[in-house]
């Protein structure tokens, strides 16, 4: 029992070891390099567009209430466009929980769930669902 609690003690002693820490001028600066490290290829950049459809089919879980031309538990985004534009609103605000909405005032409190998501999205990634959503407008 005393060779295990010396061992632990040992352990920890080693594993909370100091790091020096390294000062600002002798840390590299980042880089940025046109090939993805792993794969050797090109790194592809999106467009709004396509990283609001991302979000919109992927971790945004929109896709689950919403489709683009029709209703189906959510109004569509081609509904959604057309009101925010005929009525001058903002998406970004309603998906940071800033306004209310104004397409679906009944169905709002089914998205509240998917509004505690969105508030914690970056701005980029607000405008590329703004984006994506207007992409649909016919």
């Amino acid at each position: 029992m005393k060779r295990v609690l010396i061992i632990a003690t040992a352990f920890l002693a080693f594993s909370c070891k100091k790091q020096e820490a390294v000062p600002a001028e002798k840390q590299a600066e980042p880089t940025t390099t046109e090939a993805a490290p792993s794969e050797g290829m090109p790194v592809e950049v999106q467009t709004p567009e396509q990283l609001g459809e991302s979000i919109f089919k992927g971790k945004g879980t929109c896709v689950s209430c919403h489709k683009t031309d029709s209703k189906l538990i959510g109004p569509s985004l081609q509904d959604i466009a057309k009101m925010y534009k005929e009525k001058n609103g903002n998406i970004i605000t309603f998906l940071k929980g800033e306004s209310k909405p104004i397409v679906d005032p009944a169905q709002y409190a089914l998205m509240q769930p998917n509004i505690v998501l969105t508030k914690t999205m970056t701005d980029e990634e607000l405008k590329g669902l703004e984006a994506y959503v207007y992409s649909n407008l016919k």
